[in-house]
């Protein structure tokens, strides 16, 4: 197996970058690159070439704004110094006395002085320390420690990509956190769902009489296929419809709908109820909420993958390109590929993600787009007690005809971030570009660019916008290309991994349909370096990275 990358690093749309890589990776989209033309010197007679895609289409409308002021932290400290020292006379000669000395004048005897002193603190042991202002120099300076993903995903905990981590052994290579809170926008401010049994009966949101009925429906939802007599007759109904039959408070339905089973009010009620049933069942695995996240960001999942391919023997080539395939006249088949460096490369099968598709080889394709939002800010969507808080928001349409909004605040223990600072990833599918998508939403729960004296409003100090295709639900008919050439598709819109896994299964049954999918990796001194055994679990790491390779 050898994996051939056109990028500097691995994952493509699914990877991670600190801040000053992410700026790199800006630059790189903004700048068109030529095109390159197919090696036809290296096609045989009975051969003809195939030319892919050179440029990257799959991100668009990319627009940065800092609002983070440019000002060095030092000069701002100086000049804080300034303002005080000029606030009066009395001041600067209360802070020229040597420390624990007594002043003469202030009292006739030393006890008094520690008794007066005990009893009234002085104003600057009174008064908090203010926060430091976090500036843009400081951001790029800390960048290493940001660790920002392409594409915003969570992991369910009893979800697919969960099990392939266990059953594979692949959990080894990373840690995990357990998402601590599910948030939602609602009536202008952010509040907590609560969605366990502890939440619940905890809630001071809800009344007694909520709380009863809350944990009837979600009890219902747990075994609903055993009670089919409760929703059958809404089975070609929608799920909100199915929902006011229950008599829920308007409470309810709003936390049932936006933030547990996650779905539009016009979903089918079987679909919602599915959906609600998957909540349910992953709460408590690892924490009160269903829900996990890799430290140092979704990114770092792929390379997980990876790494145990490199273990078995795959091959990885960055910075180089496929140019053209290599098909037969006769069978059709790709039997080769050339690169960039005009090398020709034998193969049976070639698997390749969407960006290499040329237009001509998608004449059927009706890609959908992904809109993005990335945010630096300086403090939570909602103050706890605790700052380190991984919070989900679900931010219902904020306009009629506007998308709902899916916001993933991560804190700086989950390794994304610099501490002081959060790390705001918001998508939803688009209908313009992601500006115009998420900036109402960003205008509403955010301070741009500052904010006002006393508001715990956060603000934002860096934003990132971009447009991602989404070709996840792209037949692989509508491709106009060879039988053993296998697409993957880019990251869907969703919040687990479901798709993407499912894809990577199916192009394996492709390949070796008589091997197990992703078997458990031996321990490594238990290792045998015998390819052919190897192979199985190769391809699985290397469909889910959605990248290039060749067998």
């Amino acid at each position: 197996v050898l994996h051939v990358d056109r990028r500097s690093y691995y994952a493509g749309n699914w990877a991670s970058f600190t801040f000053n890589g992410l700026l790199s990776w800006i630059e790189e989209y903004k700048q068109a690159g030529p095109s390159d033309e197919a090696a036809q010197e290296k096609v045989e007679e009975g051969e003809e070439a195939l030319a892919l895609s050179s440029l990257d289409t799959s991100i668009t409308n990319v627009e940065v704004f800092c609002y983070a002021s440019s000002v060095e932290e030092e000069e701002a400290v100086l000049a804080g110094d300034e303002v005080a020292q000029a606030s009066g006379p009395d001041a600067g000669a209360e802070e020229t006395q040597p420390e624990g000395e007594v002043p003469p004048q202030a009292y006739e005897t030393q006890g008094e002085w520690q008794d007066e002193q005990q009893a009234s603190p002085s104003p600057a042991e009174s008064q908090p320390e203010p926060k430091k202002q976090i500036t843009y120099t400081k951001i790029v300076k800390e960048g290493r420690r940001f660790n920002i993903d392409l594409v915003s995903k969570l992991m369910y905990s009893r979800g697919s990509l969960v099990d392939l981590l266990i059953k594979s052994n692949v959990s080894r290579y990373a840690e995990f956190k357990n998402v601590t809170r599910i948030l939602t926008y609602r009536n202008g401010k952010v509040e907590q769902v609560p969605c366990s049994r502890a939440d619940v009966f905890g809630s001071k949101q809800l009344t007694v009489v909520e709380k009863r009925m809350l944990m009837k429906f979600l009890t219902f939802c747990l075994d609903f296929e055993q009670h089919p007599e409760e929703y059958q007759d809404f089975s070609v109904h929608s799920f909100w419809d199915f929902l006011l039959t229950k008599k829920l408070t308007e409470n309810l339905r709003h936390f049932i709908l936006h933030s547990i089973a996650m779905v539009t009010p016009d979903v089918c009620t079987v679909e919602g109820l599915r959906a609600t049933q998957h909540f349910l069942r992953c709460l408590g695995r690892y924490g009160n909420t269903p829900f996990l996240f890799p430290l140092y960001g979704l990114g770092e999942i792929p390379q997980c993958f990876c790494r145990m391919c490199a273990v078995f023997g795959g091959i990885y080539c960055l910075r180089q390109s496929v140019r053209c395939l290599v098909l037969d006249k006769e069978s059709g088949k790709c039997k080769a590929v050339i690169d960039s460096n005009g090398q020709r490369i034998s193969c049976s099968h070639f698997v390749v993600e969407d960006g290499y598709i040329g237009l001509d080889q998608r004449k059927n394709v009706d890609s959908r787009q992904i809109s993005r939002a990335v945010l630096i800010t300086d403090r939570s969507i909602l103050p706890s007690d605790s700052e380190q808080q991984i919070s989900l928001v679900t931010v219902p349409p904020v306009e009629p005809g506007s998308p709902v909004v899916r916001m993933v605040e991560l804190c700086s223990s989950t390794m994304t971030c610099m501490p002081g600072t959060y790390l705001v990833h918001l998508t939803c599918s688009s209908s313009g570009s992601a500006r115009e998508d998420l900036a109402p939403v960003v205008s509403r729960l955010f301070c741009i660019p500052v904010r006002e004296e006393g508001s715990e409003v956060p603000s934002v100090l860096w934003a990132l916008y971009f447009n991602m295709r989404d070709t996840s639900a792209v037949d692989r008919s509508s491709y106009d290309l060879p039988s053993n050439v296998h697409v993957c598709t880019s990251p869907d819109a969703a919040l687990g991994s479901d798709h993407a896994i499912k894809l990577a299964e199916a192009v394996f049954r492709q390949l070796l349909p008589e091997e197990e999918f992703c078997p458990p990796a031996p321990n490594p001194e238990d290792i045998i370096y015998d390819g052919l055994k190897q192979l199985p679990f190769t391809f699985c790491t290397l469909c889910l990275c959605s990248q290039s390779f060749l067998i």
